[in-house]
């Protein structure tokens, strides 16, 4: 399996020079109606140009030629609840899938789940645990069931919204975009979330090109940052798959010079890690832990839409690399000043 690691130069940088403050009111708690309803704010790294808009009017700045990749990944319902045999119940939260049976895992309470231990979760599913990673405090589990496990996870697992929304859901597909096919992710590549079907159908009578990809988001992409160098970070691996269809769309775009935009950082990451010497997208099938942080020297990415993020997250940190700490740093202050809504169902930027 590839071994993506990060090829920037050692920063100086620590994860409290990403620290910013957020009003909590300005934390999202549910999605706009209609999704392409949020706002966008809209930035233009080689003119410093900024304008503020609704995301429906991404078409204002999107033009013919250009190449849109999309995370069709799927959030499945990943989030579980087991007793032991003394009545203790726990919560689990599948990450990652590593066979037919076993899968990385996080369990709470963490200090009472022991290797070996089983866990019921009901009379046609129960888990043993197998071993523990001390640096994440992920566990590998294997789940032992009767009959088809999605199904199963289908009627008992629950969508794992991250902890910061406190308000429960009424529809769990608000939390899938609307592209979402691939089943693998604990959470939402939550950037495409903006996107309806109606506004991907006039993006492409535009003559705008859409490609899909797909990286199952697991620990590596909302893992915190606990050491302070950040170069000492390690990312969790996360699995993705880019089709020999899809390199060769992106490759062709950009030997003519036309505009990859990413959704996300998480098709950032899948298309850094594919690249090669030559700057070209690779197709195939890996796991990557890129951690992209400044400085670092973008191989397939010409433009990104993307959310606004946690304090001191990789994923601001890869914003960052993008344009600059400070540019990103002040964008966000004119955000939160501007009221926009922030993280996982708040508003977007473009960023081109």
């Amino acid at each position: 399996m590839k071994e993506m690691t990060s090829e920037q130069h050692c920063s100086a940088l620590t994860k409290e020079d990403f620290f910013y403050v957020l009003p909590n009111e300005l934390i999202a708690q549910s999605p706009v109606v209609p999704r392409d309803s949020s706002r966008l704010l809209v930035y233009d790294k080689n003119t410093q140009e900024l304008q503020h808009s609704i995301f429906s009017n991404i078409i204002t700045w999107l033009k013919q030629g250009d190449l849109l990749v999309i995370n069709n990944t799927k959030v499945i319902p990943a989030r579980i609840f087991a007793l032991d045999e003394n009545g203790r119940k726990y919560e689990i939260l599948l990450l990652r899938r590593l066979n037919y049976t076993d899968w990385e895992a996080l369990l709470k309470p963490a200090r009472k789940a022991k290797i070996g231990q089983k866990l019921i979760v009901n009379e046609k599913l129960f888990i043993i645990i197998n071993s523990i990673d001390q640096e994440t405090g992920v566990r590998q589990i294997s789940c032992r069931f009767d009959g088809v496990f999605e199904d199963i996870l289908s009627k008992l697992g629950e969508m794992p919204l991250p902890p910061y929304i406190t308000k429960k859901l009424d529809d769990s597909d608000k939390y899938q975009t609307v592209y979402a096919k691939n089943l693998g992710s604990a959470a939402a590549p939550t950037a495409g979330l903006h996107f309806t079907s109606s506004l991907l159908t006039t993006i492409e009578n535009m003559g705008v090109e859409i490609v899909e990809i797909f990286l199952h988001v697991g620990l590596g992409t909302f893992r915190p940052v606990k050491v302070s160098k950040i170069e000492k970070h390690v990312m969790h691996k996360e699995h993705y798959e880019i089709s020999e269809d899809a390199a060769r769309s992106i490759n062709k775009a950009k030997l003519e010079g036309r505009r990859i935009i990413a959704v996300g950082t998480t098709s950032v990451r899948a298309l850094e890690s594919s690249a090669n010497e030559m700057n070209e997208v690779v197709p195939g099938i890996n796991d990557t832990n890129i951690f992209i942080y400044p400085p670092y020297k973008f191989k397939i990415v010409d433009a990104i839409i993307t959310n606004f993020h946690l304090p001191e997250s990789t994923l601001l940190m890869l914003v960052s690399a993008f344009i600059g700490r400070e540019k990103t740093l002040e964008l966000y202050d004119i955000a939160i000043k501007d009221k926009y809504r922030f993280f996982s169902f708040g508003d977007a930027m473009f960023i081109k």
